[in-house]
């Protein structure tokens, strides 16, 4: 149920402070302000499935109505990764624009998932749904100025928080890689804090895409960055903020299943403000808001009637198979977001894209090895099957999904031979499966250095060179 008498809001949002370890007083007066993060929601629009169903837009949307029930002073704030993994799931990226727009999201960084899906797709729906959106380091290729707002002061009460956006340097921007450039993070995140602080800002806050490595680097690199809102994929799960020398480090994981809640006390001329910061859990404790729950409710029915369509009338075509079959990524990610998640960190991930910069894409003695079952059933055909099955994705390790079933029952162990298959003494001739694996893991060790170049990195990089990419 909703959240609908003054007691009960007040109530809850006792409890989320409680929680979150941030009491009204916490031994400060004067102006404050408290600002609620998400990151990396990738469009999940419901609670997840777990054992303790966690997170959803009903309950994120509930805890803002709440935190707002009782404070003047908050600054509802998304670091990027809204957009969802799949392909397949287009209209759950407008879905999910207008939702933050509903809850008063009053400003979402971009990362280079948003751009999944085209820069006018994404600009369309930010626009429609009243969603600013940050990005200090994208920019447009024809005349090299800001393909979105690069920054921006807000207003949370009446303290100003300067607020801007990164991803990481040279991002694969998908089908707006043409249009679009990611450049410097380090020289944009220099020039939004000297921006920011010359306009007032008393509390500087980074949306960051450059996961947490990057995140605490730059942040290392870069002096004046108050807090820092860490995404942008393998973001741990830390009830408690980190320190990054002067920085605040908050980090809540990936699918919406919790937020950031960092309350604020600005300082005097020239001193940091003071700054608690939690991640709280978004769990069956925090009801759902009812109207934001029947509009999910209504979007996933519609989403997953069209789904079902698609894929009947997919198994029905030529390229499709009743029996065993490959079934895209798409599918995998909606139970493995973690993985996909590490996955996109890997060159893997950006397979298909060595190809379309050297304009390779059907050349056939290249295009088995950046794609995913290539002439099988099921899987990449023609380069019009790109968006499904472009790159080294999980099934070319892993095997076809119809086989899920029997891979829970006895295992699915990649071996070398699979590895092999791509990684010849031609192509990848420093190939070792001691040296090599690790790097894709998807729980990888810490402290790993960057593989040996093959020759056939080689030849694209080479390539782009002399392209201009």
């Amino acid at each position: 149920m909703g959240v609908r008498e003054p007691g009960a809001r007040a109530l809850l949002i006792a409890l989320a402070l409680a929680l979150a370890g941030l009491g009204a007083g916490c031994g400060h007066r004067g102006e404050h302000a408290l600002i609620v993060t998400t990151n990396d929601v990738i469009a999940k629009t419901s609670p997840c499935g777990c054992h303790t169903p966690k997170g959803g837009f009903a309950r994120r949307a509930a805890f803002l109505d709440s935190v707002r029930a009782v404070r003047k002073d908050v600054l509802a704030l998304d670091a990027g990764g809204f957009f969802p993994v799949n392909e397949d799931e287009r209209d759950a990226g407008a879905f999910t624009l207008a939702a933050m727009g509903r809850m008063g999201t009053a400003a979402a960084g971009v990362g280079p998932n948003e751009l999944r899906f085209g820069y006018a797709y994404l600009e369309q729906h930010a626009r429609a749904a009243g969603v600013p959106l940050l990005a200090a380091n994208l920019e447009r290729r024809d005349t090299h100025g800001p393909a979105f707002e690069r920054w921006r002061i807000f207003r949370a009460g009446s303290v100003p928080v300067g607020v801007f956006s990164l991803m990481p340097e040279g991002s694969d921007l998908g089908p707006a890689r043409d249009s679009l450039d990611a450049t410097s993070a380090e020289r944009a995140a220099r020039a939004a804090i000297d921006s920011l602080r010359a306009g007032g800002a008393a509390v500087t806050v980074l949306l960051s895409q450059l996961g947490e490595p990057g995140g605490d680097s730059l942040v290392a690199r870069v002096p004046g960055i108050d807090v820092i809102v860490q995404g942008g994929g393998m973001v741990p799960i830390r009830t408690d903020a980190r320190r990054i020398g002067r920085t605040v480090s908050v980090e809540g994981g990936t699918e919406g299943w919790q937020v950031g809640v960092a309350q604020v006390w600005p300082a005097g001329p020239g001193a940091r403000p003071q700054i608690d910061a939690r991640t709280v859990v978004l769990g069956p404790e925090y009801p759902m808001q009812p109207a934001m729950a029947a509009s999910v409710k209504a979007f996933e029915d519609s989403m997953n009637a069209r789904l079902r369509v698609r894929e009947a009338s997919y198994a029905a075509s030529p390229g499709g198979s009743s029996g065993p079959h490959y079934v895209g990524m798409s599918n995998c990610v909606r139970c493995h977001a973690s993985e996909y998640a590490q996955w996109q960190t890997t060159a893997h991930a950006h397979a298909w894209k060595t190809l379309a910069d050297q304009q390779k894409e059907s050349t056939p003695s290249c295009v088995p090895c950046h794609v995913t079952a290539l002439g099988e059933p099921g899987g990449f055909q023609t380069t019009d099957d790109a968006p499904r099955f472009g790159n080294v994705q999980c099934e070319a390790c892993h095997g076809r999904g119809s086989d899920h079933k029997q891979w829970m029952d006895h295992g699915n162990t990649v071996s070398e031979a699979t590895c092999r298959g791509c990684h010849t003494p031609t192509t990848s001739p420093t190939f070792s499966l001691a040296l090599y694996r690790p790097h894709v893991l998807h729980t990888p060790p810490p402290g790993l250095q960057p593989l040996p170049e093959s020759p056939a990195t080689h030849l694209m990089r080479v390539g782009q060179q002399r392209h201009g990419r």
